[in-house]
């Protein structure tokens, strides 16, 4: 059976160097077999982990971008937000949510990871991101972010999967129907715990934790989640493949003295992405 293309907005900044944001949402997407269209927030010559880079802010240039897709009546499956620099930017997303309420949406609230907020956020924008929160089908904080939309005070002690199950529900309660809390690392291993309200079912997918830190992860995660939701795919099995990938990309990674900040060598791996594509 011939089927139609489905379409995806993301909306991200773009590195040149790095692997994170746009430059691993349009590969893998993609490959998924969706249309990926790319609405980007900055441009830079490298993603912000970099001790140098260079910063072209398109937050004047958003409104012009996302009116003319309106005017030419342009309508998505799905729209997909990842880390945002302003509340600007954030008021320009909402506005983009309101005019395609048929649309899926995913937001990964890019704020913080290990349990440190980015330099970029101030309260009041983390605030504004539970706001983008509450338009949500779908949201892929991690454990750092997960402790920030629900007002709570980050305490290592607190991370075990009880508490977490916990957080996920209260995100829930926000609004999406579906959350994942990703890369919870307990002893030896790395979980993702997911929440699905709709059938009041929690389940975790764990892998060996390999003892590396690569920048972009997230971002690979949720660009797959985003595909293969889109795709139909079952949700626990897009969970269960897009931790498989990132356990496979690492594993490989980890065996060349790369920079952290280039992010995993997740090329290698499309091709395990075309094989689940087919399945359709």
């Amino acid at each position: 059976m011939i089927e139609k293309i489905k379409k995806v907005a993301t909306i991200q900044d773009m590195s040149g160097i790095g692997r994170s944001s746009l430059t691993v949402a349009l590969p893998i997407i993609s490959t998924l077999g969706v249309q990926c269209c790319p609405f980007p927030t900055a441009i830079l010559s490298c993603q912000t982990n970099y001790p140098e880079f260079s910063f072209f802010d398109l937050t004047k240039e958003m409104n012009n971008y996302k009116n003319v897709w309106t005017k030419m009546n342009i309508g998505f499956d799905c729209i997909y937000s990842g880390f945002l620099g302003s509340e600007a930017q954030i008021d320009i997303v909402i506005d983009f949510f309101k005019s395609n309420n048929k649309a899926l949406i995913m937001v990964d609230p890019v704020m913080g990871d290990n349990g440190i907020i980015y330099d970029t956020y101030t309260s009041n924008l983390c605030n504004r991101i539970k706001e983008l929160v509450s338009y949500a089908d779908i949201v892929t904080p991690n454990v750092t972010e997960s402790f920030i939309l629900t007002g709570e005070v980050y305490n290592e002690k607190q991370i075990n999967l009880g508490f977490l199950e916990k957080l996920a529900k209260e995100i829930s309660n926000m609004g999406p129907s579906k959350v994942i809390i990703t890369g919870i690392i307990i002893d030896n291993e790395v979980c993702n715990l997911a929440y699905e309200k709709e059938k009041n079912e929690i389940f975790i997918i764990k892998n060996k934790y390999i003892k590396k830190y690569y920048c972009g992860t997230g971002d690979i995660f949720s660009s797959i989640v985003c595909g293969m939701l889109v795709r139909g795919f079952d949700f626990k099995v897009t969970i269960e493949k897009a931790s498989e990938f990132i356990y496979n990309a690492i594993k490989y990674t980890s065996q060349f003295d790369t920079d952290p900040n280039e992010g995993v060598m997740f090329e290698v791996f499309l091709k395990e992405l075309i094989l689940i594509n087919e399945q359709k």
